[in-house]
């Protein structure tokens, strides 16, 4: 026994010495016929420097958890069909032994669609390369391509189940399906899949959120629910425990923090509203995996984007996370461990290990830089627009150039549509940009002779990770426009004669080109030319730092040939995570792309990272200073009383109204206060569907709570259940939301979704709701 038991420390224990059994019993989960309540530390290997992946397993137990939960991100491991990487970074099954080793068990999440705030929720871009392709459904070359890849992942680690003698105790099937829609027969294909590929003694679970649970569910496989920190936890499995009252209970995503976008106030959480929804739920014996446990960072450009609109992500996913993005341990880490420790079987918690300590680095300069515009590399030529994709190409950046007909200063250029942040430039000269962040599709042309040159420079950043709009292509994917009036009419072309270059997001893309003394660079409007620059800077002692690129535009960073990340001036973040384990001691190389230009090329490392630097300039509510709704004359269509409580409510008029824009206008509160709260909403149509909100934007809101938090009228509709519109403090009622559907829709009801918390806090008593065609007069 003391062999055997040595031998499962190192990850090498005989498959049948140690077979055993994980499953669901009466009201519990069992591990070899013993109850166990799974507490789970939901961590991503690629996401952590392979050296400290160790050190970061060992927080969690010392944490008090005893299961790691974690993604497996299809694009990461075949990078090209059929080219498949599980080494290194990627080595899975070099994290679940090590996993095994520190005798923490393993929930394996191996998609194939897996969200996390990472590139197309890890679905890869070739996929794309098929256009008719349909995502995430039985589209034939899909499923084939699924199936390939959990072949892949099961040659990796589907001798480490359970059954088998390894860790792994649970595979999940699909990953929130209800989130994307209605297909069981789909689920049932990839449960069917697993199967195959896993054997028939795994054990299979789903997850979704309280209120779509039902939609996906199928009959042989666990459910268990995701929800937030602060939610009401009895409410979200009071359905559960209706349809199925002896199923154990299991939250497999309880959110710890959210994670950051470029343009938006860093998130944060509150760590006692984390630790009361933990402490509650293992004193019901509700078994959790903590999501984010440890975010770590989004590597070079695996960075994703939320939807509806597009909202990309930062580099760091931090998360706010008990530990942080570099694995230092923080307050909610050891509040959090005070309280597992009640639930730690009378045994003592294991040691905390020693904190890898970061170290500051003294500024530097970069001596050389490699103009973009020389750095091209060789065109092609086309006679229509087409996508990164249609060019083998997965990430970076893409040039469309043409020559342009004379035109009079005053032209227009539209650009239908820029994935995702085009910079225009005539004969060499920057004209202005166009951010898909903000929907900016136009900008004005300076006066241009026959034949002048006109480039636009497309930098693609994350593809869209959630939703429907995760078939997301870069470069342009609509159609150039050019605009003028000529005597006296209006007259339009698109160009049909192109040159592109493609700029592959490689470190060797970045290397090549031709590096000159930086003493050589012009500055134009306060900036540096765009392009690559290049620096060494000297380590006597590799530890952890924080690279800061305060003064930097925007672009992407290697250091070593490590793909750092994307950096931003708007911020919030300004620094990358810099680990030591991959500096050098003595000299070290950065290379830089700034697709902008940088107003200093220089950096330093930092000892604490600057994640909340928010410098964006654009207005953070959807009200111009002054602006007030005038609702005078308007005649709502419905004046409805909501009820108390949690869940979804719905107000129905009966009857069809058309109209493209609709005014939610909330009277008064449940609670007798000022605050107005809502998670979600949706309007259902002639056919009580519910609208697609992919083209809805916010035109306006009375107040919005924008201080240091997100909370925006657009968090009624992003897909995303623990977020939401709250108003700013002080402010009376009534509040009002105005929403631009995008175009004129039939409209015969509302569906409005409080917020999670007990209690629903602001939850909204008497709302009006108004339809018209027009836009509401100001």
């Amino acid at each position: 026994m003391l062999a055997a038991a040595l031998l499962a420390g190192a990850g090498t224990m005989s498959a049948e010495a140690a077979k055993g059994s994980f499953e669901a019993g009466k009201g519990k989960f069992l591990l070899n016929g013993e109850k166990f309540v799974v507490k789970a530390a939901e961590l991503h290997y690629p996401r952590i420097p392979r050296p400290y992946w160790k050190h970061r397993i060992e927080l969690c137990k010392a944490l008090g958890m005893n299961t790691v939960c974690l993604y497996v991100f299809w694009n990461a491991h075949e990078p090209r069909p059929d080219a498949y990487d599980f080494t290194g970074q990627n080595d899975l099954r070099e994290f679940v032994k090590l996993c095994d080793a520190e005798g923490m068990k393993v929930i394996l999440r191996p998609g194939p669609y897996v969200c996390a705030e990472w590139e197309m929720g890890g679905l890869p871009w070739w996929l794309l390369k098929k256009k008719d392709i349909s995502l995430r459904d039985d589209d034939p070359y899909f499923i084939e391509r699924v199936d390939k890849f959990q072949k892949a992942v099961a040659e990796q680690v589907g001798d480490l189940t359970i059954a088998s003698g390894g860790p792994i105790i649970m595979v999940q099937v699909e990953n929130e399906y209800g989130a994307y829609g209605t297909d069981k027969p789909y689920v049932a294909t990839i449960r069917d899949m697993l199967r195959r590929n896993f054997g028939n003694e795994v054990t299979l679970f789903q997850c979704d959120w309280a209120s779509n649970f039902l939609n996906n569910g199928l009959d042989d496989l666990i459910w268990t629910m995701n929800f937030g920190t602060g939610a009401n936890i009895d409410e979200q499995f009071a359905k559960l425990k209706e349809v199925r009252p002896e199923s154990p209970l299991m939250c497999s995503e309880f959110w710890s923090g959210w994670f950051d976008k470029w343009g938006a106030n860093h998130e944060t959480r509150r760590a006692d509203d984390m630790i009361a929804g933990i402490d509650e739920m293992l004193s019901k014996d509700i078994s959790f995996s903590l999501y984010m446990t440890h975010g770590g960072t989004n590597w070079g450009h695996w960075a994703g984007a939320n939807s509806p609109g597009f909202a990309p992500d930062v580099t760091s996913y931090d998360y706010d996370a008990p530990i942080s993005e570099s694995g230092q341990t923080t307050e909610k880490y050891w509040a959090l461990r005070r309280t597992l420790a009640k639930y730690y079987e009378g045994k003592k918690l294991p040691k905390v290990p020693a904190a890898i300590k970061p170290m500051a680095i003294a500024p530097f300069t970069f001596s050389e830089y490699a103009p973009l515009w020389e750095n091209l590399p060789e065109a092609k030529h086309d006679t229509e627009l087409r996508t990164m994709e249609d060019y083998d190409q997965g990430f970076g950046s893409i040039v469309y150039g043409t020559t342009l007909p004379q035109l009079e200063a005053g032209a227009t250029l539209t650009i239908d549509e820029a994935h995702d942040f085009a910079q225009v430039f005539v004969d060499g000269n920057y004209v202005g940009k166009l951010d898909r962040r903000n929907g900016e599709r136009e900008l004005t042309l300076p006066q241009c002779k026959s034949g002048a040159r006109l480039d636009i420079l497309v930098e693609a950043m994350g593809r869209i990770n959630f939703g429907r709009a995760i078939k997301d292509y870069k470069g342009i994917v609509g159609k150039v426009t050019i605009t003028t009036e000529r005597d006296g009419y209006e007259w339009s072309a698109s160009p049909t004669h192109w040159e592109v270059r493609n700029l592959e997001d490689r470190y060797d893309t970045y290397t090549a080109m031709n590096y000159r003394p930086i003493a050589e660079a012009q500055v134009v409007d306060g900036r540096l030319p765009r392009g690559c620059y290049r620096a060494h800077f000297t380590v006597k002692k590799p530890q952890d730092t924080f690279l800061n690129f305060a003064t930097w535009g925007k672009g992407l960073v290697y250091v070593n040939g490590h793909a750092m990340g994307r950096i931003w001036e708007i911020g919030p973040q300004q620094t990358l995570y810099m680990p030591g384990c991959w500096l050098r001691k003595g000299d070290n190389e950065i290379v830089v792309l700034d697709v902008v230009g940088p107003r200093e090329a220089r950096c330093e490392g930092l000892k604490e990272p600057l994640l909340d630097q928010l410098l964006v300039k654009k207005r953070a509510t959807h009200r111009e200073p002054g602006q007030t709704l005038n609702l005078a004359g308007e005649q709502p269509i419905i004046e409805a009383e909501l009820q108390p409580g949690n869940g979804w409510q719905t107000v129905k008029w009966g009857r069809a109204v058309r109209g493209r824009y609709v005014c939610i206008e909330a009277v008064d509160a449940i609670d007798g206060g000022d605050e107005a709260s809502i998670a979600e909403m949706y309007f259902i149509d002639e056919r009580g569907k519910r609208l697609s909100r992919e083209p809805w934007t916010v035109t306006y809101a009375d107040s919005e709570n924008t201080d240091g938090v997100n909370r925006s009228a657009d968090k009624t509709f992003d897909l995303q259940e623990s977020t939401y519109w709250q108003t700013a403090v002080g402010v009376p009622y009534p509040h009002a939301i105005v929403i631009d559907l995008g175009s004129t829709r039939s409209l015969t009801g509302f569906e409005c979704l409080p917020r999670m918390e007990t209690g629903a806090p602001g939850a909204v008593k008497r709302v009006r709701i108004y339809v018209k065609g027009e836009a509401f007069a100001m």
